[in-house]
């Protein structure tokens, strides 16, 4: 199958931040943002996925919010871009076809919606809050700075509304339901590790004024990732009822 083309060089020229020449650093800093750019700009698609999932349920509020979300990625993935032209890049890059949100036709689609704002929200994007929080408290003052922080800014509110969401309809299943919601726990923690990890190479380190430009220690990365899930993502799903420690124990074999 041919690659898409994702060019996002006019939005990405209007946004451009003012930053410091990097150096030898360059063609990381490009590469860094470029994937980013190309996560965040994808991720628009899975959110457009449950806004229809939502449209489908009836919750018409809850889809509105998950099309904002959509656009937000959108401008997230031109921030990243900007980035990428500031530093003397072209946003612009092949990829594959657009995410699709899975349907889970094992179960209903109220609970096919649970499972996916769980993976979307409360996991991926409570680590992308994270991660994103650590980079910035290692940033200077500055554009790029503030740049990130609107993208912060923003993954909070994806993860609040999954915690939401999640935390005021599972009272509301069905026992049938929750155990589908259960079933799926160690299959999304098992895709959430893998994605994360490959985009987190464990040998990459830099010189210490390598965090001006967002660029991260991996093994450093790699352990909040861990931390994040164990101290954060378990215990408040377990605090909804959710067997998430045992799940984590057993995504190896989902």
């Amino acid at each position: 199958m041919e690659g898409i083309t994702l060019d996002l060089r006019d939005a990405a020229r209007l946004r451009q931040p003012a930053i410091a020449a990097a150096g030898a650093l360059t063609p990381a800093v490009i590469a860094t943002w470029r994937g980013r750019m190309i996560n965040e700009h994808g991720s628009s698609h899975v959110f457009t996925g449950l806004a229809d999932q939502l449209d489908a349920l009836g919750r018409p509020d809850d889809a509105a919010a998950c099309r904002t979300f959509a656009a937000e990625e959108r401008e997230h993935g031109a921030l990243c871009g900007a980035v990428v032209e500031a530093m003397g890049g072209t946003a612009q890059a092949e990829v594959g076809p657009p995410a699709i949100v899975p349907l889970h036709a094992d179960t209903t689609p109220r609970a096919a919606v649970i499972r996916n704002l769980i993976s979307v929200c409360c996991m991926s994007e409570t680590v992308a809050v994270a991660l994103i929080g650590a980079e910035r408290l290692e940033m200077p003052e500055g554009e790029l700075r503030a740049l990130l922080e609107r993208i912060w800014a923003d993954e909070i509110g994806h993860a609040r509304f999954g915690w939401r969401f999640v935390a005021h309809a599972l009272p509301t299943l069905t026992p049938e339901e929750l155990d589908a919601v259960v079933r799926y726990l160690p299959l999304a923690f098992g895709h959430l590790e893998a994605h994360e990890l490959a985009h987190i190479p464990v040998a990459t380190t830099w010189p210490a004024e390598a965090a001006v430009y967002g660029l991260c220690d991996g093994q450093d990365a790699r352990a909040l990732f861990f931390d994040t899930v164990t101290d954060v993502i378990i215990p408040q799903l377990e605090a909804h009822g959710l067997p998430a420690a045992r799940a984590w124990h057993e995504r190896r074999t989902a």
